[in-house]
């Protein structure tokens, strides 16, 4: 394997145009390996500098130096000439990560542009099982074209990982330098169709502060795998013009060498096979590059102080793999560059935790459990969410001190308690909190105001600017609403939120981390009822009256309408679920919170009998300049004959601006099977 990658860094050592985030922990890009590197750390919810003796700050390092070392330097990278997003996922305070808080970084590294995405770590699960948020990011990443590659796991077992184990992502065990897999690497069914074996023994990475140490496990195998997808890339964009990562995904795949093994389960724990990187360019390329390597090698053999290293076999060497790329990566820079290639946990839990197995002396121990937007909008990551709205304190102290500051309420009717009762003060009871808020909006400030979703808190709310006092009193407003009866006129179900990701993140009296979404005005901030929309369908229905009588069908009863529309809302909320920072999330969260567009949909269908089908969202190919334009989709079918023609009704959502806003009327047109 590493005369391969010798072979592939003939041809190219990286395009600047091709990107692999890294979501891991702190990394160190003061090591002089990653001098002249181009390397980029976004904001996330792990904060700090890396530090010297943390694992997560190792292991992230590690990770990123096997990747982006630079020629000339204590390691060279496999792709040293791509491009690199740090997005840091573990903290060296907290080993673990949240399916949650991971899902956010693949969304960010999408955002900001990945073609790979490199995640060393991940948690075992029972059947590859994984969190809606998870399951939509890794969907994401196939929607938008993005690789995803992730370590199978250091548990030496038929187990399986996430997000390894989901569909479209590119599985990576470890294997030793002889080829036979690693006692501790992971293997199970998903593993056979979508994972293959790359060296991890003795992987050569920098160190935090300076230096560099051997590591193994897949943790490490995995940059290895990424590396040599961002050069393929990088050949695939020289010889087509474009990269297409999921077709890189199936060339590794396809090009994966079987296991000489003789032991037990020896098969299986090859899983698809092994990394096979010449293999892979042949196929491509369409086998054009065989001769063209040969010619090459040969004047690299003949024409640097290699000592024809790249004609040895190296499968068997005791060097580790960067130590040998080391050895061979300045001519191999030397010769790119003449030819003008270069472009210049436990089972139980919910954490994701890196797979890497540090000791060298017990490589099976797991040492580590843990779009296009107006110019003043260009450089800001707009987010629109649905959600309930919450408050925390933060806390005991913050707490305690408004419990001090609240009256004692009577008790609420139809109680047990005697009329009369004084209720003690509780911040923690919503309806308590509204009535201190009525007399004193100014509390409101000390409160961090949460977007929460399914009870799970997702963003930190921080109104800014001279309308801030406007804010808090419609979060009162809406706080107010979601605590009344579900038949109540002002009953309040979902909030959207429209605003901008600032960077920071706050701690919650939970101990969670959350990042800080800050709003300017109470412009777009709403909520909806069930109860309204229900009384705006019936008037789209009862438009369609004469239609329903001609086709002697009977008008949708308000509990059928009730029931349509809960079933959206849910779908959306539920199965749907999204952070609202992409482009189509932001879409589709809209095209459900302002509902418009959607009871027109509803009403027409609900006239003609259908049930709702599918929701989807596309770009769509007319906007206006400087607009981010998405074509939100109904399609609906009829459940007594279900070889009718579908009912597809579209609108569109420009989402450019920190409001989104509906463009056109709605369109509807039957659609074929």
């Amino acid at each position: 394997m590493l005369e391969d990658i010798l072979k592939l860094h003939l041809r190219t050592l990286g395009s600047p145009e091709i990107c692999v985030a890294i979501l891991d922990g702190v990394v160190d890009q003061s090591h002089d390996c990653f001098n002249g590197a181009d390397l980029t750390r976004l904001s996330s919810l792990v904060q700090g500098k890396a530090s010297l003796d943390s694992n997560m700050s190792i292991h992230g390092t590690h990770v990123a130096s096997v990747i982006f070392g630079q020629p000339g330097s204590t390691v060279v990278g496999i792709a040293p000439r791509c491009r690199g997003v740090i997005i840091p996922v573990f903290s060296d305070q907290r080993r673990s990560a949240s399916q949650l808080d991971l899902a956010r970084g693949i969304e960010q590294a999408i955002n900001a542009g990945a073609h790979i995405i490199n995640i060393s770590g991940g948690q075992l699960t029972d059947f590859g099982e994984a969190e809606g948020w998870l399951e939509n990011a890794v969907r994401l990443c196939e929607e938008q074209n993005v690789l995803l590659i992730c370590a199978a796991g250091n548990d030496g077992c038929e187990c399986l990982h996430v997000p390894a184990a989901l569909p479209a992502v590119l599985a990576v065990g470890a294997m030793d330098a002889t080829g036979i897999p690693m006692d501790f690497s992971n293997w199970g069914e998903a593993y056979q169709s979508q994972g293959i074996l790359a060296l991890g023994e003795n992987i050569l990475g920098a160190k935090p502060g300076g230096g560099t140490q051997f590591l193994n496990g897949t943790s490490f195998a995995t940059p290895v795998v990424s590396g040599v997808a961002a050069l393929l890339l990088s050949l695939q964009q020289d010889l087509d013009g474009s990269p297409d990562p999921q077709r890189i995904r199936q060339v590794l795949l396809q090009s994966a060498l079987p296991c000489d093994v003789d032991i037990p389960e020896g098969v299986k724990r090859c899983l698809a096979g092994k990394l096979n990187v010449t293999g892979a360019m042949n196929l491509l390329s369409g086998g054009k590059m065989t001769n063209e390597l040969r010619t090459t090698n040969g004047v690299i053999a003949s024409g640097c102080g290699c000592g024809g290293a790249l004609n040895e076999d190296l499968s068997g060497r005791d060097s580790p793999l960067m130590a040998a790329v080391s050895d061979n990566v300045a001519a191999a820079a030397d010769i790119s560059l003449q030819n003008k290639s270069v472009q210049v946990a436990p089972q139980q839990s919910s954490f994701v935790q890196p797979s890497q197995s540090i000791a060298m002396s017990n490589p099976s121990a797991n040492l580590v459990t843990p779009s296009q937007a107006p110019s003043e909008l260009a450089d800001k990551q707009l987010v629109y969410v649905i959600g309930t709205l919450g408050y925390d304190f933060g806390s005991e102290a913050r707490r305690d001190s408004f419990k001090q500051a609240m009256a004692p309420l009577p008790a609420p009717p139809g109680t047990l308690l005697p009329p009369g009762t004084l209720l003690p003060p509780n911040p923690h009871d919503a309806r308590q909190m509204v009535q201190h808020l009525t007399e004193q909006l100014s509390e409101a400030r000390s409160l961090i105001w949460t977007l929460n979703i399914e009870l799970n808190p997702v963003y930190a709310i921080e109104p800014k600017g001279p309308f801030g006092h406007e804010v808090y009193a419609h979060f009162r407003d809406l706080l107010n609403g979601q605590i009344q009866l579900e038949d109540d006129p002002d009953f309040v179900q979902r909030v959207s939120i429209p605003g901008i990701l600032t960077g920071k993140t706050i701690k919650l009296f939970s101990g969670q981390v959350v990042p800080v979404i800050e709003l300017q005005s109470p412009r777009g901030v709403a909520g909806w009822a069930i109860n309204g929309l229900i009384a705006r369908a019936i008037q789209v229905v009862e438009h369609a009256a004469e239609t329903l009588r001609r086709s002697d069908r009977e008008p949708p009863s308000p509990a059928r309408i009730r029931e349509a529309l809960e079933n959206f809302l849910n779908r959306v909320y539920y199965d749907l679920r999204n952070l609202g920072t992409t482009s189509q999330d932001r879409a589709l969260n809209f095209s459900v919170t302002n509902i418009t567009g959607s009871v027109v949909a509803f009403g027409q269908a609900l006239a003609e009998g259908k049930e709702l089908d599918s929701i989807s969202v596309e770009k769509s190919p007319i906007c206006r300049l400087d607009s981010d334009c998405w074509d939100v989709k109904l399609k609906f079918f009829d459940p007594e004959n279900n070889q009718r023609a579908y009912r597809v009704f579209r609108y569109t959502v420009d989402v450019s601006d920190i409001t989104p806003v509906s463009l056109g009327e709605v369109k509807s047109w039957t659609q074929a099977f």
